[in-house]
């Protein structure tokens, strides 16, 4: 740079700075094309404008979400280490560590196209067609219980998909309220009588190590009304999950469970020539020892439970499906479960209607 400026002569200079701003050439590059400026124009506002043509839906999403998205997100949108969960979190934002989410916290879905379509998948952003995001994104809708599986996502429907917190903003106006308290001279000495920590940030986990186990004591011993229970009785509270006894087969409930288990269907496979993928193959399930396929590396805690006797009946299987954690302490499964009974209902009898081979 230090060359090039040495040779332009001092007069060309003058030249140059003599010319008012706005009628400044240099003669470098060349005026963007109408397709240069599209392809960089991407925005999409809330009202669905800026939206592309394509259409996709979460059983198509589920497949591309399976391959771009689940190494970062989990196979269920569910979040893997630190990388963002996508669903999940209903009812949450009332609590001091609520979990924000695609479906419990953002306000419009033109916000998850239009980051998707821009930064995803993380490492190879831009490379999504049209009818790729919408299936992704009618997948991670999906994921929340936000739309069926076969709803077609488009720029003709997208509105029809109403998000549970559209109405949980308020209009910033700190500018016209606060603006005036911000201004001025900054108070750099003596600016309070006395400061006091009020409140640690153990949620963040950014509190220090050493005194963050004490501010946890603290927390724990404020809010915990509940009295120690012995092993037995909790294992017999998580069990205790309502659910309906196998029924016999309806053709209905059956149908209705086998697009539920699309959700499982990415770890899980039955029928004929069904073989162990991440998970075990579920036929013969109902009604069956649990770990009782001979070829499969469970976790251990579910050795632990099998060696106590479990049995994966109507009501073991209600409590598993409905929160796998949760009531499996340990478990390898990563599926956050189902909310719905009725998804329940219907898994447990598509479930019920294939044999051990």
């Amino acid at each position: 740079m230090s060359k090039f400026l040495k040779s332009i002569s001092i007069g060309a200079v003058a030249a140059i700075l003599a010319v008012p701003a706005a009628a400044q050439t240099f003669g470098l590059g060349r005026a963007a094309l109408p397709e240069e400026i599209a392809a960089w124009n991407l925005d999409v506002h809330p009202d669905g404008a800026g939206l592309p043509d394509g259409q996709g839906d979460a059983l198509d999403g589920e497949e591309i979400f399976a391959t771009q998205c689940a190494a970062c997100h989990g196979d269920f949108a569910e979040g893997i280490g630190n990388w963002p969960k996508l669903a999940g979190g209903m009812d949450t934002l009332d609590r001091k560590d609520p979990l924000k989410t695609v479906g419990s916290y953002w306000p419009y879905l033109s916000t998850t196209f239009d980051y998707i379509r821009r930064s995803m998948p993380y490492g190879n952003a831009g490379t999504l067609s049209a009818d790729e995001t919408y299936a992704i994104v009618a997948y991670i809708l999906y994921s929340n219980d936000l739309i069926a599986d076969d709803f077609v996502l488009s720029k003709d429907t997208f509105l029809d998909v109403e998000m549970p917190n559209a109405d949980g903003f308020i209009l910033d106006d700190r500018m016209e309220t606060e603006f005036t308290k911000w201004v001025g001279e900054p108070c750099m000495t003596d600016c309070k009588d006395a400061v006091e920590v009020t409140m640690r940030a153990l949620v963040l986990d950014v509190t220090p190590e050493e005194t963050a186990a004490k501010a946890e004591t603290v927390q724990v011993a404020s809010t915990d009304t509940t009295t120690t229970a012995e092993p037995a009785a909790v294992a017999a509270q998580e069990q205790a999950v309502p659910a309906p006894e196998v029924a016999a087969a309806d053709p209905a409930l059956i149908a209705e469970g086998e697009k539920v288990f699309r959700k499982c269907a990415a770890c899980h496979q039955v029928g004929d020539g069904a073989k162990n993928r991440v998970g075990p193959i579920l036929n013969g399930v109902v009604g069956a020892k649990a770990g009782h396929i001979e070829d499969f590396k469970y976790s251990k805690a579910l050795m632990t439970r099998a060696e106590e006797g479990l049995i994966w009946d109507g009501e073991a299987l209600a409590g598993f499906l409905s929160a796998p954690k949760k009531y499996l302490k340990g478990t390898k499964m990563g599926f956050a479960g189902l909310k719905k009974d009725e998804e329940i209902a219907a898994v447990i009898a598509y479930l019920n209607s294939f044999e051990a081979e």
